[in-house]
């Protein structure tokens, strides 16, 4: 299922929804001006001789290094944008260390928990990530307020980033995107509005469907493939960062309580009052 739009109302200008989006799109715009065919070389030993020497440098590629590094021993190829994503990327395996490896950055390694937030992979995966913020963010932001619902996005993208890399805290690939921060907004909307209507598009065969669906229906199941996808990449620890989304997910459903607006009473919350007084709804 994917979400189209949502029929609620946010009753404010949602400054900080669209200017994250609009933040998102000029930084991706800005990966593009990087070659994604030019290599650029990389110390290879330095992250070997930090980590161990079993380490597999980010972006290593054997088949490329054997063709293109010839005598050149520590230094491997890797594209320029790739060399942007390495240096501003979450690498596990070079935050829990704490120390900088090439290409390094002229800030503390804590600092690309932020960057990595705002680096994408490509152009399907910057255009999801920004419909689900458009979908969800607005409301999310009318019950937060402008400037906590900022706190709260990077809060979420934080939560996100360290529960994925304590799972992965060995791996050198680098962690990018907004998802685990938007994964924190969608579970804020679960708790402020689950029965807020959500049209969907769901394939069905050959055919497509629009559907109105509650957003408890959506954002549940879609919590749950996340959890289970997980489950099952576990060993691996794919290309996806699933635990980003998780971890992301319940950062904002247990952050919107405190920072919601006074006043605001999250649909969960209703529901659970109506079920537990006599005669309330299951």
């Amino acid at each position: 299922m994917i979400p189209i739009r949502d029929y609620r109302p946010s009753g404010i200008t949602p400054y900080v929804t669209v200017g994250l989006i609009l933040l998102n799109l000029l930084i991706y715009a800005y990966q593009l001006t990087y070659s994604g065919s030019q290599v650029v070389w990389i110390d290879g030993c330095a992250w070997q001789d930090a980590l161990g020497e079993k380490t597999t440098p980010p972006g290593f590629d054997r088949l490329a290094y054997l063709r293109l590094a010839g005598g050149r021993g520590c230094l491997y190829p890797v594209a320029e944008r790739d060399q942007l994503v390495i240096r501003l990327g979450l690498i596990p395996a070079e935050f829990w260390a704490g120390v900088d490896l090439p290409p390094r950055v002229p800030f503390p390694i804590w600092v690309t928990i932020f960057t990595s937030m705002f680096l994408h992979g490509g152009l399907l995966h910057i255009l999801g990530n920004m419909l689900y913020l458009w979908i969800f963010g607005d409301n999310v932001e009318g019950a937060l307020g402008h400037g906590k619902f900022l706190l709260f996005y990077l809060a979420c993208g934080v939560g996100a980033a360290l529960l994925q890399a304590s799972v992965s805290a060995g791996s050198t690939a680098p962690m990018i995107g907004a998802s685990g921060a938007i994964a924190g907004v969608m579970g804020a909307y679960l708790v402020l509005f689950p029965w807020s209507r959500v049209l969907t598009i769901v394939p069905i065969f050959f055919f497509i469907q629009f559907i109105e669906v509650p957003a408890v229906l959506i954002l549940g199941l879609w919590f749950v493939l996340q959890f289970f996808s997980g489950l099952m990449d576990l060993s691996s620890l794919g290309g996806v960062a699933w635990f980003a989304h998780l971890g992301g997910f319940l950062s904002g459903v247990l952050l919107v309580f405190p920072l919601k607006r006074r006043g605001v009473v999250p649909g969960l919350v209703q529901w659970w009052r109506h079920r537990r007084s006599p005669g309330g709804f299951w």
